[in-house]
């Protein structure tokens, strides 16, 4: 975001840029910094690296040994920064992997007067709930100090959310101090032919054959709920390949990739793992992937924005995809309707052991909940498939562990397609329409551009800058919005079990 919406920025406020500072834990790719530099002609980038600004997690030095290089280095940084001639746009400091890096920043900002804008993309307590062990390391102990320091009453201070559900909950603690802003996207030009036909020839080399293939682009992440899109893959276009485009982030999260991977090797399942991942030269970039798929799948359990459904309308490639909450709503503001877009994925409960899975449900939900700050256990909502005791009945796909959801799709492809077909009316008409290859295509709409484009986002962008009121908010604005986050997300809703653990 911060790569493709300066140069916008740069134009909105006309000349009145004249350095970008990226600060950061670490040095970013020299290739993407060149790019970055090329995008701003006639505005200097400069880059601060201060490794005590990365991940706590990624740390050895005590927590107040870091606070003092990062207090250290915001002096160095800020040195002749004052409220005329500054704005710092902070990214995603309501994750919560550095609270150490967002409570230093405030003050530094505070004792200069320079505005903040706190960009949120992802919080915390959003089913990360293993970074309260990390804040309570930090020395942040209490929910209190949490949002105090996530959400600091100072009038200088503003907060943006990049969904409207988000935006809403902040609004109703921050007034005009919090806003709405999408993420900037733009189609982009379609592939030259000679890129598409090199990227056909490259992704036959890879699989070994020229099958179809169905893309699910993300990162290896639970939350991608990527068994899903797999059991869809199968169901309705069985010759196809599926092939998500990146690698494992994390080493949370190698457990859960590599226990997928192994499956489907061992059933013969048609499925490729990351295949842009690896700094690899010749290798296609997503767009030439998307113009040469036949299907992009969108099976999250969790996502901010939703911007692979974006990616298909900007491609013209059709779409499946789940339809979350708090992103479906924006995308029809936006304009776009997506035709094959479902809620849930219901399995008949004969497809896998229903008393185990109850059982390791049961366990793991128990263990999941205790690592919750001890109030916010009360608040927590009761597990869709432990809701109905011991009846089996149907459960969404997306409410079982990886284990359960594994059992499904070793099932006999035509038993699993019988029992399930009728209590998803909308599979039948979708298997017909992707074999005749007639699944449809979600245009992009004229109106997206007053949301999305490039100007639009830098006019919402100086609005929030602009913004008139410089009365802190209540002093207890924070804590009360941050309850009001942790109230909604522990809801039974939200509640799922791949993001419960890492045993797999």
């Amino acid at each position: 975001m911060i790569e493709l919406a300066t140069p916008h920025l740069a134009r909105r406020f006309n000349g009145a840029l004249k350095t970008v500072a990226l600060a950061c834990g670490e040095a970013n790719d020299r290739k993407w910094n060149a790019s970055f530099q090329e995008r701003l002609p006639g505005i200097r980038v400069e880059w601060f690296v201060e490794p005590a600004l990365n991940y706590l997690s990624e740390q050895k030095r005590s927590p107040l040994a870091v606070s003092e290089l990062i207090r250290a280095a915001f002096a160095r940084l800020f040195d002749a920064a004052s409220a005329k001639n500054c704005l710092v746009w902070a990214h995603n400091l309501g994750i919560g992997r550095n609270l150490l890096l967002t409570r230093e920043l405030t003050r530094a900002c505070s004792a200069r007067s320079i505005p903040l804008v706190a960009h949120h993309h992802d919080w915390w307590f959003d089913n990360r709930w293993l970074r309260w062990r990390e804040m309570r390391r930090a020395g942040f102990r209490t929910l209190r100090a949490a949002a105090w320091t996530i959400f600091p009453p100072a009038s200088a201070v503003r907060h943006v959310a990049i969904n409207q559900a988000d935006a809403a909950i902040l609004r109703r603690h921050f007034a005009t101090q919090a806003a709405w802003l999408p993420n900037l996207t733009e189609p982009a030009p379609a592939p030259a032919p000679e890129r598409v036909r090199a990227a056909k020839r490259w992704l036959e080399r890879e699989l070994a054959d020229d099958r179809p293939v169905w893309l699910l682009p993300c990162r290896l992440l639970r939350r991608k709920n990527i068994a899903e899109a797999l059991l869809l893959t199968r169901w309705l276009r069985p010759e196809a390949c599926l092939v998500t485009t990146g690698g494992v982030s994390s080493a949370r999260e190698q457990a859960y990739a590599n226990r997928l991977a192994a499956v489907a090797q061992q059933h013969g399942w048609q499925l490729r793992l990351g295949i842009l991942q690896g700094d690899q030269r010749g290798n296609p970039d997503i767009n030439d992937l998307l113009a040469i798929s036949e299907v992009v799948l969108l099976t999250s359990i969790q996502e901010g924005f939703g911007l692979a459904a974006l990616e298909a309308a900007s491609a013209r490639r059709p779409l499946i995809a789940r339809s979350l909450p708090n992103v479906a709503p924006d995308l029809r503001r936006f304009g776009f309707r997506f035709p094959q877009s479902y809620a849930e994925l219901l399995i008949d409960p004969r497809l896998f052991d229903w008393p185990r899975e109850s059982r390791r449900q049961q366990k793991r939900f128990r263990a999941w909940k205790s690592c919750l700050p001890k109030t916010c256990r009360l608040w927590a909502g009761e597990p869709v498939l432990l809701a109905c005791s011991t009846t089996a009945r149907p459960v969404s796909f997306s409410r079982l562990t990886l284990s359960a959801q594994l059992e499904v799709l070793a099932q006999p492809l035509n038993h699993s397609w019988d029992l399930c077909a009728r209590l998803n009316p909308f599979l039948p008409a979708w298997k017909r329409r992707a074999a005749a290859g007639r699944l449809q295509i979600t245009p992009w709409p004229r109106s997206a551009g007053r949301w999305l484009s490039g100007s639009s986002y830098a006019r919402r962008f100086e609005q929030i800058v602009r913004a008139t009121p410089q009365v802190a908010p209540p002093s207890d604005s924070g804590f009360a919005a941050q309850e009001e986050f942790i109230r909604a997300r522990l809801g039974s809703e939200h509640l799922f079990p791949l993001l419960w653990s890492h045993e797999f």
